[in-house]
């Protein structure tokens, strides 16, 4: 067993997990965009993939889910649609890469070595896949508040959106997980070639001797 490999394969995995919580929880917080007014400066708002808040200084906060998927706007379709393919990418990348840890007792008959190498890379690359998708969204939704933010045609008096929680929550996840499938992927370059089994070695320890015998006996 490849110390330096184990290390990697745990450190990856470690990260891989958490982060792909992370990503579930900039899922589920609503706080993607944030809008405060001036003349309203008791109450904020913000705007999720899933429902819309009124967050009062007083503590209390009051949610409401979005009435009808087709009332949506493309923003938060495409948003939602990424956003739940790199999670169902990422659970898959997980699955996928514990069986080919060296610390999980699989694939142990012939040939398991290089099972488990493929697995591992395979869960690697479906992890920085899942990173990939879960920063599109991410960049595109602070893209667009930016722009809007930025608009001249817009007057100064109205509110705007700004960055919200689970923006920043969503750029660590994507990273993460990029970094994750990235250690997953070296820990393979530093395990070592497929060990022969004990048999398989003292046949050859066997065939070896008597081929030297032969040597001998002709000589």
């Amino acid at each position: 067993m490849d110390t330096c490999a184990c290390a990697l394969e745990m450190l990856g995995m470690l990260v891989y997990v958490g982060a792909w919580l992370c990503a579930l929880a900039t899922t589920i917080l609503p706080q993607w965009l944030t809008m405060s007014t001036a003349l309203l400066p008791v109450e904020s708002y913000e705007l999720g993939l899933w429902e819309t808040c009124v967050v009062q200084d007083v503590g209390g906060m009051e949610c409401r889910a979005y009435d009808s998927l087709l009332g949506l706007s493309s923003d938060l379709k495409l948003a939602r649609v990424l956003m739940c393919a790199a999670l169902a990418v990422g659970i898959l990348g997980i699955l996928v890469a514990v069986p080919g840890l060296h610390l999980v007792n699989s694939c142990k008959e012939h040939g398991g070595h290089r099972t488990k190498r493929t697995l591992t890379i395979t869960g690697g690359v479906l992890g920085m896949t899942s990173g990939v998708l879960c920063l599109i969204p991410v960049s595109y939704m602070a893209h667009l508040a930016v722009v809007h933010f930025f608009d001249d045609k817009v007057p100064d008096v109205v509110p705007r959106w700004e960055f919200g929680d689970a923006l920043f929550c969503g750029w660590a996840a994507g990273f993460l997980l990029i970094v994750a499938g990235m250690l997953m992927v070296a820990s393979c370059s530093c395990s070592q070639a497929e060990p022969q089994p004990a048999q398989q070695r003292r046949y050859q320890v066997m065939g070896t001797n008597a081929n030297l015998r032969k040597r001998t006996e002709y000589v």
